[in-house]
């Protein structure tokens, strides 16, 4: 049986799936960053402890990654994809109602372990679905939609905010998540899983265990590049309305368009890996953003700031454009489902107190140097990791076809 035409590619469903899942996923992340203020006035509390309720989501990734990872490499990509999607936006709902901050706080820990348990499914999905050729600009497109899911929530709080409240911004995302379970669910199983699975969960590990040396690389370079992202988003809203005195909306609309520069930056350098190299590509991603530091922390006019944003988005998403790939290209085959995705959370967790040292270097020596201080030493040592590390462009996941 021909596919009928006009309709869509097996594998698209799965690249569909994956993409929007982490738009999703990122979405219900970023609404706390947008609400600091709302939420510690909530609950009768400073802001500091909201900020630690995001610190507690990026540390219980890992937990999500161990968790699911290992679920998809043993029964398959698509089962435990749907299961996560169902779960962390169950959790997110939850959040909406919680009734005090302990709650608060314990609902987004256990939100971190279905954001951590996703990334690692759909990147895999994903990138074993996908044709070769298409692999890096759709390793750009999946990153792509974190930032889309920073400008989601930012639109989200200037419409929905207003309307509805903000505990309604927990659940805007139930339709998405139904969507992306429905495309799921419509994917074909990775045949890269078929090709490579393993008979026992215990298999996994020593597979693991076997490849203790570029896993702790790579562990040790995804804590620098969530240094890198967290670093440079998570308290920029904040850092706005108290640095320049910003109002929220226009703080909102700003956030808006630094991420459509991490969208392009994300597409654009996800794409040129395929011809120039994965590690050479996020080297010059790097430079650009030490090249914005200046207008993105110290621009004196909002014409500056919005430069300097975008281009530091541009810079920080475009490295991240290619990680997706890199990371399956450099994952065991037998693994692929837990390796990157572990690589990932365990990285996010080693860079979870980015915010919080930045947060307190802020009392030290100003916002600005803070900012400009931690995230110039983190852009430099990356570049000196991706230099000296290792690269398998245009690895083959299925046989040799």
């Amino acid at each position: 049986m021909t596919r009928r035409e006009g309709s869509a590619s097996p594998w698209q469903y799965a690249v569909a799936s994956a993409i929007l899942g982490w738009i999703l996923d990122a979405f219900d992340f970023f609404v706390v960053v947008f609400l600091v203020d709302k939420l510690a006035a909530n609950f009768h509390v400073e802001k500091k402890a909201i900020v630690w309720t995001i610190t507690a989501a990026l540390a219980m990734r890992p937990v999500g990654a161990l968790i699911f990872g290992s679920l998809a490499d043993r029964f398959g990509r698509r089962k435990p994809m749907m299961l996560v999607v169902i779960y962390f936006s169950t959790i997110t709902m939850l959040c909406g109602v919680a009734p005090n901050y302990i709650s608060f706080l314990l609902l987004r820990a256990l939100y971190g372990i279905g954001m951590g348990g996703y990334w690692g499914i759909g990147a895999s999905l994903a990138m074993e679905s996908a044709p070769l050729r298409r692999r890096g600009l759709l390793s750009g497109l999946m990153q792509a939609g974190y930032p889309l899911g920073y400008l989601l929530a930012a639109l989200s709080v200037l419409m929905v905010i207003p309307t509805l409240g903000w505990r309604a911004m927990f659940f805007v995302g139930t339709v998405p998540a139904l969507v992306t379970v429905y495309l799921t669910a419509k994917s074909p199983e990775s045949e890269a899983w078929k090709q490579h699975r393993l008979p026992s969960v215990w298999a996994l590990f020593r597979v693991l265990g076997k490849h203790s040396k570029i896993f702790l690389y790579l562990v040790m370079l995804m804590s620098l590049m969530s240094c890198l992202s967290h670093g440079t988003q998570d308290l920029y809203p904040d850092f706005l309305k108290t640095e320049h005195a910003l109002s929220g909306q226009i703080v909102s609309y700003l956030a808006m368009f630094y991420n459509v520069g991490a969208i392009c930056g994300a597409l654009l350098f996800g794409n040129i890996s395929q011809k120039f190299g994965r590690r050479r590509t996020v080297i010059v991603a790097l430079s650009l953003s030490i090249l914005s530091i200046p207008l993105w922390a110290f621009g004196a006019s909002l014409s500056a700031l919005l430069c300097g944003s975008f281009l530091m988005q541009a810079g920080v998403q475009g490295a991240f454009g290619v990680i997706p790939a890199h990371l399956s290209e450099l994952s065991p085959d037998a693994v692929r489902g837990l390796f990157p995705g572990l690589v990932y959370q365990l990285g996010v967790l080693l860079g979870s107190p980015a915010v919080a040292i930045e947060y307190a270097l802020r009392d030290k020596i100003g916002y600005r140097w803070a900012l400009t201080t931690f995230e110039g030493l983190v852009i430099v040592a990356l570049a000196l990791i991706f230099a000296l590390g290792p690269e398998r462009l245009g690895k083959t996941f299925v046989g040799e076809t």
